[in-house]
């Protein structure tokens, strides 16, 4: 088992898995976004952006800078966590963080000016849809960065490891 999953840290398989997935979340908030009219807020669109990077750091492993990418998709995975947290506790009422319309990008990354299709924040935060099993979207996005997160933090851990 530990030499399979050594080998799954040094291959592509990972990086492909997170590339497909990547696209799949992409593709999943605009479809609820445009298809069901259910408009983001300011912590969906962090979350839209953490997907976006997490996509591009499974292109660096595909590229073969595996360890370099190993690394990043952690960080990224706690960044997405930690803004799936924030979602989930504002929805189930835990906190009450100011959540504004502005996006908080740097003056030099208006990604909401260059993409607004993509990154527009078109609602305050308060509550994510229910997807099919009745699950809502925090909840979802929560225990799949979390799940990721430990596979993550794994791989990364046995890229280390020496080939038996």
């Amino acid at each position: 088992m530990i030499e399979t999953l050594t080998r799954i840290s040094r291959g592509r398989a990972w990086w492909v898995f997170l590339l497909l997935l990547g696209l799949l979340l992409e593709a999943t908030a605009l479809y609820y976004q445009y298809g069901l009219d259910e408009p983001p807020c300011v912590l969906c669109i962090h979350v839209r952006i953490g997907v976006l990077l997490l996509t591009a750091v499974a292109l660096l492993g595909l590229a073969g800078g595996r360890r370099l990418a190993h690394l990043l998709n952690l960080a990224v995975l706690a960044w997405l966590i930690e803004r799936s947290w924030q979602l989930l506790a504002i929805e189930r009422g835990w906190t009450f963080g100011e959540c504004d319309m502005l996006l908080g990008t740097p003056d030099w990354l208006p990604l909401d000016r260059w993409l607004p299709w993509l990154f527009e924040v078109k609602t305050a935060c308060g509550y994510t849809p229910l997807l099919p099993g009745g699950v809502s979207m925090a909840e979802a996005l929560m225990g799949l960065f979390s799940l990721l997160g430990l596979a993550a933090l794994l791989l990364f851990a046995l890229s280390w490891r020496k080939p038996a």
